[in-house]
Parts: structure tokens; sequence; C-alpha cells
């Protein structure tokens, strides 16, 4: 039996009528879940002021050398790794609803094992389950969000996903900045606390519903979210069901969108950004700058504003173009980067470098002050020209392609 004759048709979902005001408590929804998202960016970030902190104020069993510094802001990704394995399978199973109540658990449970922490084990232990609540809320977040949504907010509530996530690493540069590590990760259990219970007020995505041939709950879930039937219109929107098989990827147009989102995903992470959100503080530092913590927020605030403008004008500009010029800005900023640390290292190797820039008899340290903009400047472009607030291409990719048999009910 081949794929399309076993695709199971699910019951239909009209679409509203723009002209009809709808209610308000789908983006309520939306919000109770982007604050997975938040909390998810809240954990990345987490690690940058913590770092810091825990070398200058921790007890001597929590000081962090370089090597536990250095596991404690990588620790989290492989969290996440498993997180995503965890939400893919409990997404399908247990479903969106209930996957993000679950996942606030490992969030609040790991940053209470820091706050907690008594050695660096267990400062460790928190960032792992701090990951593996990433992996799962960034995964089953945009899924809940894209299938409460009705066609005509799904891209606007889509977009503030990787909004939420900028947002929440920005707080904890901002936090951090006040806050010493351990009330730091108190602050990191708020987001996902406010999550639990909003999201027990919320309900199940229809769709999902309709899997489980729950009808009547789906359309209870659609009046809760989308308001009262009057005004919705056809022709409907079709919700088909099928399940992945491996003869699937024969066809372009499942393994040329599977090709293009996973290339665009590996080379976005090998452009080593989660190094620098992970680090930020420490780097800049590093890069000998007066005041890295407010170097850090400078940051944390071009990413946000440079992910609202790539939401407004990704559509109208067009993805290739943007990812181009993304990759060509990257390229351009870490050169920068590299360039301000060769030359203002102290070492035999470079001080030809450094005597073309100042005199002789010059210190180290002024090269330091008079390059300090170019330490920062081209962080800001780098972080300007990341990839990230396109992501949302490897959820429409498929689009490109209309043989494509998943998302049929987001083709226009």
């Amino acid at each position: 039996m081949s794929p399309e004759d076993s695709e199971e048709t699910l019951p239909l979902l009209r679409t509203p009528d723009a002209s009809v005001p709808r209610g308000r408590r789908v983006f309520l929804a939306a919000f109770a879940a982007a604050l997975g998202p938040l909390s998810f960016g809240f954990a990345l970030g987490y690690s940058s002021p913590a770092i810091p902190s825990l070398r200058r104020t921790a007890p001597p069993a929590l000081r962090l050398g370089d090597s536990a510094a250095s596991w404690f802001g990588a620790i989290v990704t492989l969290g996440a790794a498993a997180g995503g394995v965890l939400g893919g399978w409990l997404v399908d199973h247990a479903g969106r609803k209930l996957s993000l109540l679950l996942c606030t658990v490992p969030f609040v449970t790991g940053f209470a094992v820091i706050t907690a922490a008594r050695d660096v084990g267990m400062l460790l232990g928190g960032r792992l389950l701090t990951g593996l609540a990433c992996g799962v809320a960034s995964l089953v977040a945009p899924v809940y969000i894209s299938e409460i949504a009705y066609p005509a907010i799904r891209g606007l509530l889509g977009s503030c996903v990787q909004l939420m996530v900028v947002t929440g690493i920005l707080l904890a540069y901002v936090a951090g900045w006040v806050l010493e590590w351990r009330w730091l990760a108190v602050l990191g259990c708020v987001p996902p606390t406010l999550m639990l219970l909003l999201m027990c007020c919320m309900p199940e995505t229809p769709r999902f519903l309709l899997t489980q041939h729950q009808h009547q709950e789906a359309m209870a879930a659609l009046r809760f979210l989308w308001g009262s039937e009057e005004g919705w219109e056809e022709p409907p929107i079709g919700v088909e069901h099928q399940g992945f098989q491996l003869a699937m990827l024969r066809r372009p147009g499942v393994y040329k969108p599977l090709i293009i989102g996973i290339s665009l995903m590996a080379f976005q992470q090998l452009s080593g950004v989660n190094a620098i959100m992970f680090y930020a503080e420490t780097i800049f530092e590093e890069a000998k700058f007066k005041d890295s913590s407010l170097a850090s927020v400078t940051v944390g605030i071009i990413q946000v504003l440079f992910t609202a403008v790539a939401a407004l004008i990704m559509d109208r500009a067009g993805r290739r173009l943007l990812l181009t010029l993304s990759g060509v800005v990257m390229v351009f900023s870490m050169s920068a980067f590299g360039t301000y640390f060769k030359l203002t290292q102290s070492g035999p190797n470079n001080s030809s470098h450094v005597g073309l820039l100042v005199p002789i008899s010059a210190e180290p340290v002024d090269v330091h002050v008079g390059l300090a903009w170019l330490a920062v400047g081209s962080m800001c472009l780098f972080i300007a020209g990341d990839p990230r607030a396109l992501r949302c291409l490897l959820a429409h990719c498929c689009l490109l392609y209309p043989q494509c048999p998943f998302h049929a009910d987001l083709r226009p």
C-alpha cells in the first residue's frame, strides 16, 4: 500500500472570516507557550554573566577553573540534544500542551539545583537539566503556536518564538549586570513557573485532538481560541494525518527541503554563535573591555532588534538574500574580531603588529583601549548577521515544493 493510500483524512477546520473580530485568547495561549522559548533563551544566556560571578564571589568549592567554566557553558547543549529527542516523542504521544507543562519541571529543577549547589558537579547537573528542558521547549512551543493560530496570524505568532528566545538571552544579560549567579538562577525559575500556571488554563491544540479522534474537544478548543463560529467561512482547510515512512525520502518534495533545513541549521550552529552567547561576558573580559557586562547587554540588545527587523522584512526581502547577506556579515565581523585579538595579545609573535599601531614605548593596554571599539563593534555586527532570526525558514522550506506531504494545511 502506498503512503498516499494509507493517509487518513481528518475532519475539516474552517477558516475564520478576517472581517469578523476574533477572540484574543489565541494570543494569550501563544504567549503562554512562548514563555518556553523565553526560558530557553534565559538558560542559554545564563552562563555568560554567571561564569564571571562564580569566579569572583562563589565559595572555593564552586570556583570554576577554565575547564569547568567551559563545561558549565557547553553542557547545556548536551541536555538540549537529549531534550530534542525526548520532545519529538512527547509531542506526538503526550500532546503539545502536556509536553509544554512537563518541560517546566526540568527548567525549575535545574535552576533550583544551581541555586542550592554545593560543588561544581551540582552546577553542571543543574545546567544539564535546564538544557534538557530547552530541547523540549524549542521543539514543542513552535508546534503548539502554529497549530492554535488561524492562517491570518500564524506567521506573526510564529515569528515571536525566536524573538522570545533572544529576549530571554537579553534578560539574562541585563539581570546578570546587577545579580550574582545564585539570585540569577532564582530569577530563571520565574518564566517556566509562569508558563506552568498559564498553560494549565489553555486547551490542547485542535489539530492534535483531531488526530486523537476527539472531535468535540477539538471544536471546543477552537471556540475557546478563535471565538464563536459566527463569520467562519468556506473553503475549509483540510487537516491530514499520516505517519512518516522511509520510502517518502525518495520524493524530491521530501528530501530537498529536508537537506536544506538540516544544512541551514548545521551551518548556523557551526558559525559559533552559541559559544558567543554562552561566554559573551568572558570573551569581553579576555578582550580587556572595561565593562564586560555592559558590552554583553549591548550585544543582547542588538540581537533582539535585528531579530525583530528580520522577522518584519523576511517576506519582502526573501530568505535567500537575507541568508547570503548574513553569511557575508558574519565572515567580515569574525575576521575583524580575530584581528583584534591578534593585535592586542601580548607575546613575541605579534609584537610587530602592535608596533604598527602604537609608539614603541606604549604599553599593550593602550592598544586595548584604542581598539576596544573594534571588539564591541565586530561582535555586534556578528550578532546582527546571525541567521537565528531566519530560523522560521526551516519550518516553511517545505512550502517551496508543492508535492511535499507535510504541513499540507499550511499552504496558501
